[in-house]
């Protein structure tokens, strides 16, 4: 890198050209730095033909892959980039093409019948992206070509909503800025280098897999190995095949693997990884043990979400400490810990977490009520309870509007989570609140079972670790536990349909 960079081209900009920026490894294709920038100029100048202009969106509906990434690259330099998930259905494809006020809609050249019907409701154009034999991603029935002027630093690159899990979903929109400050706070936490590789499983419609999997390794000039989809029976092939020095996933994936290893010891090809980086949601401490010891490779989590534009803390790599449970140390921004007044915390001291820096947004787009609640000064409240311990690693007890009330008396859901999960038949729990005619809320959990447990015993060991009040009075033994394409658990919506016999 020659310079520092200002926008999502800058990345791309700036590394060695002839440099591999990305691998297609169901195609055996390498992209180079040169030919990724001249593919994603050519795109952005045929959006510009079509009318879109600074600040306006293009939807993708794509699944990950080389047309998913030129697609969102060439969006965010001429107008702005609204990645979708393409697995959903027509009411919510209607819903956020309406919402983003999108003006075109890219998808693939077949199928994706319910994002075209939701397109066509509303009289979007539709642009199908291709990639032919030489990896070269193109625009089909493209009109023209039109000369563009390239977003600048407080342009809004990319626009994603929130997961919704405490009412309608809000837009957050991420300026270029944002974006390049949290990909090289990444680089820096984990001091990637052009050597480092990493592979991108996160789907490409969320700033996980946009941020940490694909513009940090940009940022460093690396490579990054983008298959069309998580594959646990195929991902060690490509960590050999490619020398996968990194991988950043939420805790079902890292499970899937661990699974599939089935205690036969380190996988051929795990000696290529440096580490491995668990973020979205929290990964079991037991489970964080079992990965270490099992693929050889430090495991680091980390803590980010839309609005940061990604990471806010994370564990550090060895030889500094990493301390399991916790989501380590601020990482490019400001962590800290306020009480109910407004008044910052002190150490060990639980209270709402706060953020700011230059990764986190203004403002949710349009919605001065939730601004007005978001923010304290310049300090962006996450909505997450926590306590930042003597030593500076930031731990996580949990959602604050997820909190039981049980008759005045507080309760972690996720506090109750992790002595289920610390029950050696217990793979999965959540737990969550039920109406109580006296005591307002009472405890309830679900669970997934490794092997057949009688109820009893899993309350019985919740009543030896806990204090009686936070014991679950309801156990409901489920199948799976449902989460979103990310991910995450909805504790809320699972709830819910738990409670009302909607899951096995």
């Amino acid at each position: 890198m020659i310079e520092i960079p200002e926008t999502i081209h800058d990345l791309i900009h700036y590394a060695e050209g002839a440099r591999t920026a990305v691998i297609v490894p169901e195609k055996g294709l390498r992209v180079t730095y040169d030919a990724l920038e001249r593919q994603v100029m050519e795109m952005a100048s045929v959006l510009a033909g079509a009318g879109i202009r600074r600040g306006e969106r293009v939807a993708i509906a794509l699944p990950n892959g080389l047309p998913a990434l030129v697609s969102f690259l060439a969006a965010s330099m001429v107008g702005t980039a609204a990645p979708l998930n393409p697995a959903y259905r027509h009411d919510e494809f209607r819903f956020y093409l309406e919402d983003t006020s999108a003006k075109l809609l890219i998808c693939p050249p077949g199928g994706a019948d319910e994002a075209r019907r939701a397109a066509a409701e509303r009289s979007l154009p539709v642009l199908a992206a291709e990639m032919d034999s030489e990896g070269a991603v193109h625009l089909l029935d493209a009109a023209k070509v039109t000369p563009f002027c390239l977003s600048m630093p407080q342009d809004v690159a990319l626009v994603l909503h929130t997961s919704g899990s405490t009412g309608k979903p809000k837009r957050v929109p991420l300026e270029h800025a944002n974006m390049t400050i949290s990909a090289q706070n990444i680089v820096a936490t984990y001091k990637l280098t052009p050597d480092d590789v990493s592979m991108c499983i996160m789907p490409l419609f969320h700033v996980h897999g946009l941020v940490a999997s694909v513009l940090a390794p940009f940022a460093s000039g690396g490579m990054v190995v983008v298959p069309s989809r998580f594959d646990a029976l195929a991902f060690w092939r490509h960590v050999i095949e490619h020398r996968v020095t990194w991988y950043s996933g939420v805790p079902t994936m890292h499970q899937l693997l661990l699974a599939r290893s089935r205690g036969k010891g380190k996988p051929a090809g795990a000696e290529c990884l440096r580490f491995i980086r668990s973020c979205s949601t929290p990964l079991n401490v037991e489970v964080i043990h079992k990965i270490e010891a099992e693929f050889g490779v430090p495991l680091v989590e980390a803590y980010g979400m839309t609005e940061a534009a990604h990471q806010m803390s994370s564990n550090p790599l060895p030889p500094d400490e990493r301390r399991p449970g916790s989501v380590g140390k601020p990482q490019g921004v400001e962590i800290s810990v306020m009480g109910a007044k407004g008044v910052h915390l002190p150490h060990s001291h639980r209270g709402e977490i706060v953020i700011r820096g230059l990764s986190v947004f203004r403002g949710y787009e349009n919605d001065p009520e939730a601004n007005v609640a978001a923010f304290v000064g310049n300090w962006f409240r996450t909505g997450d309870e926590g306590y930042l311990d003597s030593h500076g690693y930031l731990h996580i007890t949990g959602r604050i509007k997820e909190q039981i009330n049980r008759a005045g008396e507080k309760i972690s859901p996720r506090e109750v989570d992790k002595v289920l999960l610390s029950h050696p038949a217990v793979t999965a729990a959540i737990t969550f609140g039920f109406p109580h005619a006296q005591l307002g809320e009472e405890v309830a959990a679900a669970v997934v079972l490794s092997e057949p447990c009688a109820d009893e015993e899993i309350l019985a060991w919740c009543r030896e670790r806990l204090a009686e009040f936070k014991c679950p009075k309801k156990l409901y033994i489920v199948q799976s536990i449902p989460q979103t394409a990310t991910g995450k658990i909805r504790r809320g919506a699972v709830a819910a349909a738990i409670l009302n016999g909607e899951v096995p």
